[in-house]
């Protein structure tokens, strides 16, 4: 019995996203050539197709560009692949070619290129690619329509948007949310008055109109949108009732959010769960968080990252271990919040063999240099547990270096006696164009104390007070008073206190006086 084309087309269509379908596939591919099928365009579409469903974008281009025949149907079909593996730069040159080529877009050429161009946000693009579907008929398309929409709305340009919306022959519940979503990205009151509107036609909003409006509500507002999502029936919904937590916590209304675990008989859904017990961690009500978040059957990584957290921030640094050792023995992948508040216990405890395998964790899971936030916490905990090498070596690697990380270093190189290179650290990072802000000055102030460096005290404290336009604060007027009278230069010590704009607090008059009674 002969294999036909049709037999490679439906084999082809069962292929799905495994390595031992992709494996399939290459062997099906090479008996098809075999049987003379290879230039045969329908089965080529449906091979194109399998290949993206296996997720192997590289046999889809080679495929691609060895076709000699190519219909709008391949090149949609690798259009949207390249959308999808979030290459929109790659798909909007495909796109070019294609035009260049003689075909015809159609619905889904449009729909594939304008979601590339709000990938973008390339406007002058995106209103080239909406001319050529004017000419091309399909501006009344609500496919096409909803695409522009989007794109607009993502450029926040919300009158063409509108106008693209308004030229939707047969809107439906897609294009409305795509309009809603839009401004209520930009938290605008319009969105709600779409809402109305949409009701008001007889559509009837789901669950991502509402977390959408929800998104943009107001207070006087909000009580009245809860009533119309209990009456459609939409309460329960996951999606939601997530939205509807945040909205009230947004809105300052945390006993209202807390209500909702008590009025739920069942345990609250993981999202809507994450964010109650996140605000209990932000309200200090941690055994309240972990309390919650136990009753989950299938916690995220989201959830296990709040108790971590809530365990080290009411001080029981070990069952913060001890939950962290369960998560890596449950497969649980770590990421860059997990790490920081483990880390964040190893550094309070002076843990340095922790906080090193814990570093060691990091690399192994490529977060390392690539995480400013994850780099400055690492930096802060072996200048603190005494390895200011390691310190030193983690702010070399970070790739992205921020003000935090800048002071972190500043700090540890002065808690560590490296009073000079701390100065040194400063200096460099105003070099590299960064402006110090409150903390990074209190840091080098404090080096400066700890190492006895007063003249470079004074140099850069009227440098900072004169020229960096920063208010100085009492902290550090309160340094510098102490820095001066420890090292027996009362009179200097006095005119600070003397130049102070507000008056000097407590902590100051002591260090003066300290100093002042050793004379």
């Amino acid at each position: 019995m002969s294999l036909s084309e049709g037999s490679f087309v439906a084999v082809l269509s069962g292929l799905v996203y495994s390595e031992e379908d992709l494996e399939y596939g290459e062997q099906i591919h090479g008996l098809m050539v075999k049987c003379g099928f290879g230039c045969e365009i329908t089965a080529l579409n449906t091979l194109i197709s399998a290949y993206v469903r296996c997720k192997a974008m590289f046999a889809v281009e080679r495929l691609f560009e060895q076709v000699p025949v190519q219909n709008v149907v391949s090149w949609n079909t690798v259009m949207d692949a390249l959308v999808t593996s979030e290459r929109p730069m790659a798909a909007l040159e495909l796109f070019l070619n294609m035009v260049s080529s003689g075909l015809m877009p159609t619905q889904a050429t449009f729909v594939a290129v304008i979601q590339s161009c709000s990938s973008l946000r390339i406007l002058v693009f995106g209103e080239s690619v909406h001319a050529k579907v004017v000419r091309s008929g399909f501006e009344t398309d609500v496919v096409v329509g909803t695409a522009l929409i989007d794109f607009y709305a993502q450029c926040s340009k919300f009158i063409l948007a509108h106008k693209c919306f308004d030229q939707i022959e047969e809107k439906n519940l897609v294009s409305w949310n795509a309009l809603i979503v839009g401004y209520s990205n930009i938290c605008s009151s319009t969105a709600i008055l779409l809402l109305q509107e949409m009701l008001q036609l007889g559509y009837s909003p789901n669950e991502f109109s509402f977390s959408a409006v929800l998104k943009s509500s107001s207070l006087s507002s909000l009580h009245q949108l809860h009533g119309l999502i209990i009456r459609a029936g939409y309460e329960s919904n996951e999606y939601v009732l997530s939205s509807l937590v945040l909205s009230y916590t947004r809105n300052g209304l945390i006993n209202e959010a807390f209500s909702f675990v008590e009025e739920f008989e069942n345990p609250l859904p993981v999202v809507s769960s994450n964010i109650i017990a996140g605000i209990y961690n932000r309200t200090c009500q941690y055994y309240e968080a972990i309390k919650l978040l136990s009753l989950l059957e299938k916690p995220d990584i989201v959830s296990w990252n709040i108790v971590i957290s809530a365990w080290t921030r009411s001080n029981d640094y070990d069952k913060a271990f001890t939950l962290f050792k369960h998560m890596h023995s449950a497969c649980i992948r770590p990421d860059s919040y997990t790490f920081m508040s483990v880390l964040s216990g190893c550094t309070k405890l002076c843990r340095l063999d922790l906080g090193s395998s814990l570093h060691g964790l990091v690399i192994k899971t490529n977060l390392g240099n690539f995480d400013t936030f994850l780099g400055n916490a690492l930096i802060d905990m072996y200048g603190k547990c005494g390895s200011i090498d390691s310190s030193v070596k983690v702010f070399e690697e970070i790739m992205h270096k921020n003000i935090i990380t800048w002071t972190t270093l500043i700090t540890a190189l002065g808690l560590n006696g490296l009073a000079y290179e701390s100065v040194m650290k400063f200096r460099n990072m105003k070099m590299m164009g960064l402006k110090p802000d409150a903390l990074a000055l209190r840091a080098v102030l404090s080096s400066c104390r700890y190492g006895g460096l007063v003249e470079e005290a004074m140099e850069i404290f009227r440098q900072m007070g004169t020229s960096n336009g920063m208010p100085l604060e009492h902290d550090h007027y309160h340094i510098m008073v102490d820095l001066l009278a420890k090292n027996g230069q009362i009179r200097e010590a006095e005119k600070i206190i003397a130049s102070m704009p507000f008056p000097p607090n407590a902590n100051i008059w002591r260090s003066f006086l300290e100093g002042y009674s050793r004379q």
